[in-house]
């Protein structure tokens, strides 16, 4: 063996113990990549059908979503008419029933007017509180006043003016005129 031999055989050993050392990672390597290329097989085949149901579902979701469109254009329509017939009924039965109420109402003041009025003549002939039959304006008003508590301040101002216009006109005398 000369010395090329023994450096070669030293070179083969070398080699030899390095390809041993290098293959215990590259055996590992190899698991890990099939690990790996079984996982993405197994995500795959869980993907898949994940998807499928996500699309399943948008598509469901797409079509309540449609009816709920539908509903509320339907719900959207219907308050439209609801307010034009609103606006119709308005205008053809309020106009009429407003006319109707205000002639009762106006019919019921003019009876009120007539009930006060045959009150207010009955008490002209009804005795004052002296006991003494009356007939001035005056004491008829006293006695509208007081059998009347609810009549407003304004028309007992208004039948007081009458009351004092209708006093007959009294001359001075002339000891009240110095």
């Amino acid at each position: 063996m000369s010395i090329g031999d023994i450096a070669g055989l030293i070179a083969a050993i070398a080699f030899a113990i390095l390809a041993g050392v290098a293959i215990y990672p590259l055996i590992r390597l190899g698991r890990m990549l099939d690990q790996i290329a079984t996982t993405v097989k197994e995500a795959g085949d869980h993907t898949l059908p994940i998807l499928d149901e996500s699309t399943t579902s948008v598509r469901e979701l797409n079509k309540t979503l449609s009816d709920v469109n539908q509903i509320t254009d339907s719900a959207r329509y219907t308050a439209r008419n609801v307010g034009a017939l609103t606006d119709l009924y308005s205008s053809m039965l309020s106009k009429p029933v407003i006319k109707v109420a205000s002639s009762f109402y106006a019919v019921k003041e003019t009876l009120n007017g007539f009930m006060k009025h045959s009150n207010t003549t009955t008490q002209n002939s009804q005795l004052n509180e002296d006991g003494e039959k009356s007939t001035t304006p005056k004491a008829a008003s006293k006695s509208a006043k007081r059998d009347n508590p609810e009549q407003s301040p304004l028309s007992r101002a208004k039948h007081a003016k009458t009351s004092e216009s209708e006093k007959p006109e009294t001359k001075p005398t002339p000891t009240e005129e110095k």
